[in-house]
């Protein structure tokens, strides 16, 4: 840690470096630990070289490093929650993957591939750390995460099936549904659960045809107990994948499986599906999701933050909450823009440094409510 604090800057290495906790130290096997998912991929993204060239001086040329990663709520799926150690080259360090669970693949599995995993186990697509614990509950989304939390306690078994969340990009719509699929599986790992996109069920409908493997298609998805599909405006024009996905809705349906769905807008709104989908699309549920409110937007920031165990001011955050009105993603983007510019520049996160981030993402900025603008009013 000391060659280290010696080449970056105070504010960089007591918000980077200071919650890294060493583990154990076996030959020239380190283990450390940090707080989260978020700590460990800026680390890497932003001072992999400087802990290589570290590692290296200190442990030689052998060297293995492997980071653990805390986590208040474990994954899903049954993966060790330890990167997995590869030497340290100092000209060269090829950092081991991600756990499966929160990996993301360039290139999913080809169909023909998890057509033969249909008897066995099977990717579920679903990301480990949505979860309905970190789901920030406000009047935006009241009704569906009610519903969302109806049907992952008994899926199959209520009216809303199926389940369609609508709202606009970045308001949460997949991070519910997949919360879900996870709640589902902690408690009983033997349903078979499946997170898949528009696109990609129309990729692999696609493959499917092309590899003359319709029916393992068709039948590895009707196997499913939960088929969860995101984005169901992209079906739209896509006659024959509608039609696909028709069969396999009706299929699931009236064997009592759970369907839930996801659009950018209410199912009757939705143009270029058929007529036969867009009425079975209604059949149980609909809820929508809306831009977060002020509460809400405050509560989802300080709770990244305590996520990624950083300390940021009420100020800062009423700031940046204030200013960002539009979506989850994008306030979430400002939070770590604001992170990074700190940490860069060996700044401390004040409301100026804020509204300096702020100006290059919104543009305008609204100024905080003075005194005496208060008392010019009244």
């Amino acid at each position: 840690m000391t060659i280290l604090s010696d080449n970056v800057n105070s504010q960089s290495f007591k918000t980077w470096f200071e919650p890294i906790e060493p583990m154990t130290l076996e030959g020239t096997r380190l283990t450390v630990r940090v707080p989260s998912q978020f700590f460990y991929d800026w680390i890497e993204e932003h001072f992999e070289g400087m802990i290589n060239s570290t590692i290296t001086r200190v442990l030689g040329k052998d060297a293995f490093l492997e980071y653990e990663i805390s986590k208040d709520d474990p994954p899903v799926e049954q993966e060790p929650d330890i990167v997995q150690p590869q030497p340290v080259r100092a000209e060269k360090r090829s950092f081991p993957p991600q756990p499966e669970s929160f990996r993301l693949r360039s290139q999913p599995p080809s169909t023909s591939s998890r057509m033969k995993e249909m008897n066995g186990s099977f990717q579920t697509f679903l990301n480990a750390r949505y979860t309905f614990d970190n789901f920030i509950k406000g009047e935006s989304n009241q009704l569906a995460r009610a519903a969302a939390t109806a049907v992952a306690n008994n899926p199959g078994g209520t009216s809303f099936n199926p389940l369609v969340i609508y709202g606009g990009t970045g308001l949460g719509k997949t991070h519910l549904m997949q919360a879900i699929g996870n709640h589902v599986l902690q408690n009983d790992k033997t349903k078979r659960v499946i997170y898949v996109s528009s696109e990609k069920f129309t990729v692999e409908f696609v493959d499917a045809i092309q590899s003359d493997r319709i029916n393992d298609f068709a039948a590895f998805y009707r196997s499913m107990d939960i088929l969860i599909v995101d984005d169901i405006q992209f079906f739209s024009g896509k006659e024959k994948t509608q039609d696909s996905f028709f069969h396999t809705f009706n299929e699931l349906h009236q064997i009592g499986k759970q369907i839930i769905l996801s659009s950018d807008r209410p199912p009757k709104e939705l143009k270029g599906l058929d007529d036969r989908l867009l009425s079975r699309f209604q059949w149980g549920l609909t809820a929508d999701i809306q831009p977060p409110d002020l509460e809400t937007r405050i509560a989802i920031l300080q709770h990244k933050a305590k996520e990624a165990k950083i300390e940021i001011s009420g100020d800062v955050i009423e700031c940046l909450a204030s200013n960002i009105t539009t979506n989850i993603r994008e306030l979430e983007g400002c939070l770590i823009s604001l992170l990074a510019k700190a940490s860069l520049e060996g700044k401390d996160m004040t409301v100026d440094l804020a509204r300096e981030v702020l100006k290059v993402v919104v543009g305008d900025v609204k100024s905080p409510i003075t005194i005496e603008e208060i008392q010019r009013t009244v």
